[in-house]
């Protein structure tokens, strides 16, 4: 270090240190200490490194101080402008960085933070002192050479990666111009100097069909291959049921029963059953029994517990357990004896469960039916399909009244039903997309919804109750804030929400949902609302589940798809056996918080992938309607513009920079643009005609203008 930096750290250190020093901002130590303006960049990388060092801080209102800062480690989040945020756990706000303040900090490193300023009633601003740990080893991006160059660099699809990835020469595993890769960093970079890499796959060129999915699913690292030792083992278990499996299980094998799912659904992991005794109901859930082939421990289960959950993305599953298990013996296939858990519950007129039974069991399935089919049978009345499943009708009749009896009940307690229209896209067989339609529910799935959720809370009562270690899933009520905000914003539109002294009730916002049904605002409301929600998770603790107004949740009926489920059926399988003794007791209790931690993280991480997939091809089926016009409603307005949502669920933006010719404002108290595009008032759930101007692929985001009046939509989306 140099030795007049140095000099000049001690004379500030000593100053500050003195008992006559009262603590200053930057401009009036420069001022006392007679610094000129020229030499002031010098004077603030002396303050730096003293604060770095621990032996100076600045205070809430920015003035230098004696003594450490407090100091803080969290996960580092950047933002694709430079700056970012880090959180802490336990800590309720995050704290801003500015860009100056990263110290080469990636977004997913674990950082330790200096806190800054803490001004009142704002968020805190912090300086990161030190990279602990990276989050990240690895990048997924666009290849790319200079004309004439023999190195490259790596373009990262992840925006939160603001700056490109040097590959030399002999590190580019031949890339070549236009290839998507994974690239390993070797070096995070420093001030005048790019991080370097090296390229340790090349996915395929960005043109090829798939390359784009494959991307996303290498960037958020998901596994795609099971591992051969994975394999072999799924293929010795995968044996036809015995009569030595058979064995001490329930035989419900003369029960009539059927699966209902989607048309194109391989893993078939819940079967239904409903009778009738006397004014009660007896509906049976039976559930593939997959821990009878995933033992814990063995090569599938950690590999099973490593993935956590299984990835429905837009072109394809990435499934949780190897397909000889996910679409053989664990699949719950029409005609062929099953082993299942079976939850069969005696429920009253009023919908009450006023018995039940959790078994294991041994199954045979009648009939694998579609969502389609079932609602062609009880909507749509259609003769030819009714005469097809003439055995099943009184069943499915069964079922519709029993769903709608349990609806209702769950309807009066308060549970909140988000009944938000999801995207289906329809692709070639090149992965192209060639239409987009909102994937409504119906009558069927409704029914199997209803079956599931009940089944779910039985076992998970049934459990707390014996006070033994399991798997809840858990939704907290939303923060007050939120919903305050949400209540001050539906006022705009005449609606109202009580909001109790300590917490909203779910009756509430069920409520609200209730009263904007069949307005021009439900989608928004509707869309508010949920935003306003915390995220369900996995724990082993149980506190309830806010959005279904349920004291007790789990979820037990998909251990095909998801691994909590999975454990779940372990724990049921022990103690139904006799085996939760003291020893597996502390196990579980060992093992689960981990467990649950792990499966909420993946199961965020593919949500966001499969978002990604279908905002990309979004993208991409928008490329070829630009120029057109269409009908949307104003979803979000920000002080860069507003989005517009179509029918079809595609969101774009019309952004500020394409309303040049008019004055803009925006007033977040009122959520609306006042000035925009010839002098309009421009309010959210208002309906809107837009034309796409432009699309683009890595940044997955599509652009709108405001269509002259008197053009009008296609219709058509």
């Amino acid at each position: 270090m140099d030795k007049a930096f140095e000099k000049r750290k001690k004379v500030i250190y000593d100053l500050v240190c003195d008992e006559m020093y009262v603590p200053m901002k930057f401009k009036e130590l420069a001022m006392l200490l007679q610094v000129p303006k020229e030499q002031r960049k010098e004077l603030k990388e002396v303050l730096a490194s003293l604060e770095e060092e621990g032996r100076i801080h600045r205070s809430r209102k920015g003035k230098y101080c004696k003594g450490e800062a407090k100091h803080l480690t969290g996960i580092y989040q950047a933002h694709q402008r430079g700056f970012g945020f880090v959180t802490v756990e336990g800590e309720e706000t995050d704290i801003f960085v500015g860009e100056e303040d990263t110290n080469g900090a990636f977004n997913g490193d674990t950082v330790e933070v200096a806190i800054t300023k803490e001004p009142e009633g704002k968020r805190r601003e912090g300086k990161i002192i030190k990279v602990v740990s990276r989050g990240v080893t690895r990048l997924v991006g666009l290849y790319q050479t200079k004309r004439g160059k023999s190195y490259g660099f790596v373009i990262p699809d992840n925006q939160r990666f603001v700056q490109d990835i040097f590959i030399p020469e002999e590190k580019s595993k031949g890339a070549v111009d236009g290839h998507k890769v994974v690239a390993e960093l070797t070096f995070y970079g420093e001030p005048g100097r790019k991080p370097e890499g090296k390229i340790v796959e090349i996915i395929g060129h960005i043109n090829d069909p798939g390359t784009d999915i494959m991307s996303i699913v290498k960037g958020y690292d998901l596994p795609v291959d099971f591992p051969e030792k994975v394999l072999n083992q799924a293929e010795r278990v995968a044996k036809p049921v015995s009569e030595a499996d058979m064995e001490g299980r329930k035989d419900l094998r003369d029960w009539q029963m059927v699966t209902i799912d989607g048309e194109d659904a391989k893993d078939l992991d819940d079967a239904v059953s409903v009778t009738k005794e006397g004014d009660d109901y007896i509906l049976g859930v039976h559930i593939a029994d997959v821990t009878n082939y995933v033992q814990e421990n063995s090569a599938l289960d950690r590999e099973a517990l490593k993935r956590a959950t299984s990835v429905y993305l837009v072109d394809r599953v990435i499934p949780m357990l190897p397909h000889t298990l996910s679409n053989g013996i664990c699949s719950l296939n029409a005609g062929e004896d099953r082993l299942a858990l079976s939850c069969i519950m005696k429920i009253d007129s009023r919908g009450a469960v006023i018995d039940h039974e959790i078994a294991e069991t041994v199954i045979h399935v009648d009939e694998r039916m579609s969502y389609t089919g079932v609602k062609k049978i009880l909507s749509d009345k259609d003769e030819e399909e009714r005469a097809r499943f003439r055995e099943f009708v009184p069943m499915f009749e069964l079922m519709q009244e029993l769903s709608s009896v349990l609806r209702k009940r769950r309807q009066v307690r308060g549970s909140i039903d988000f009944d938000f229209p999801e995207t289906k896209m329809i692709l070639d067989e090149n992965g192209k997309p060639v239409d987009i339609q909102p994937y409504e529910r119906n009558t069927a799935t409704k029914i199997i919804e209803d079956f599931m959720l009940l089944a779910n809370e039985t076992v998970a009562e049934d459990y707390y109750w014996q006070e033994l270690p399991f798997v809840y899933r858990t939704h907290e009520a939303p923060d007050d804030e939120k919903i305050r905000t949400l209540a001050a914003f539906i006022n705009n539109f005449g609606y109202s929400m009580h909001i109790g002294p300590n917490e909203i009730r779910p009756k509430e916002v069920q409520k609200l949902l209730a009263k904007v049904e069949g307005s021009p605002e439900e989608a928004l409301i509707t869309r508010l609302a949920l935003r306003s929600m915390k995220q369900a998770r996995y724990t082993p603790d149980n506190s309830g589940h806010f959005g279904l107004a349920a004291g007790y949740y789990t979820h037990f009926t998909s251990p095909i798809r998801r691994y909590p489920d999975l454990q779940i059926h372990r724990i049921i399988k022990d103690s139904l056996r006799g085996r939760m003794d003291e020893e597996k007791t502390k196990h579980y209790k060992k093992i689960l918080p981990e467990v649950t931690k792990h499966a909420s993280e993946m199961e965020r991480k593919a949500d966001e992938a499969e978002r990604e997939t279908i905002k990309l091809k979004k993208v991409e089926y928008m490329e070829a309607h630009v120029g057109e016009v269409f009908d949307g409603v104003i979803s979000s307005i920000t002080k860069w513009g507003m989005y517009i949502e179509l029918p079809n669920t595609v969101e774009g933006l019309v952004h500020v920079t394409n309303m040049t010719d008019d004055h803009y404002e925006y007033y977040e108290s009122r959520y609306e643009m006042v000035g925009v595009h010839r002098s309009k008032v421009f309010k959210l759930g208002q309906h809107i005609s837009v034309r796409v101007i432009g699309t683009d692929r890595l940044m997955r985001t599509i652009d709108f203008e405001i269509a002259d009046e008197g053009e009008m939509g296609d219709g058509e989306e």
